[in-house]
């Protein structure tokens, strides 16, 4: 069954943190007659958002009208910083995460999981700039800084940027084998490292 893919965005995102597993998650259901996955943005606001060093981003869905999400990924970027005290922003991550089957942080979005308390005692990933942040904001969590993505329950956080990318062909092996996977990997030109 084809699984919903949303990704949040807001002012200052890290542009890789969205673009790159929206590209593995389109591109793997492209590959396979679009019946994987529908992959789509959301922010809070149907205007523009202006991510890193000024690209414009015209979300497709805003809290108020979006579909169901399978797996809800969160964009990093110095824009996190401003969403952890955006107390809208964090109640609709609170809500949607309770029926989500994956809910995953690129980079720096583990700000906003940290700061709802879900990664109390649990081992995480984040950029390599961010984990002394995050010691201060989650002082009980468990920093991966070897690892490029970790995963406990149904959630999974990456290291920085490009992380994202490995952490979502980790989520298309995991959904639907290898094959696929390493399929998609082949055809982004992507030298994809299994269990990174």
């Amino acid at each position: 069954m084809k699984k919903t893919v949303g990704i949040l965005i807001f002012d200052d995102a890290e542009v890789l943190d969205f673009a790159g597993p929206f590209e593995v998650f389109s591109v793997t259901s492209e590959l396979n007659n679009y019946e994987l996955f529908d992959v789509f943005t959301i922010a809070k606001k149907s205007e523009p958002v202006s991510a890193v060093n000024g690209l414009s981003i015209n979300p497709k869905y805003t809290f108020e009208d979006v579909p169901h999400i399978d797996i809800l990924v969160i964009a990093g970027g110095a824009g996190t910083r401003k969403q952890m005290n955006d107390v809208e922003t964090l109640n609709w991550i609170k809500e949607v995460h309770k029926d989500t089957l994956i809910t995953s942080s690129i980079c720096s979005g583990s700000r906003l999981l940290a700061v709802l308390g879900l990664l109390n005692n649990q081992p995480y990933c984040t950029h390599h700039g961010v984990y002394d942040h995050m010691m201060e904001i989650v002082p009980s969590g468990l920093p991966q800084k070897n690892k490029r993505f970790i995963g406990f329950d149904k959630i999974y956080t990456s290291g920085g940027i490009s992380a994202g990318i490995d952490l979502s062909f980790h989520i298309v092996e995991n959904l639907h084998g290898k094959d696929i996977a390493l399929k998609t990997a082949e055809y982004m030109e992507y030298d994809w490292k299994q269990n990174a």
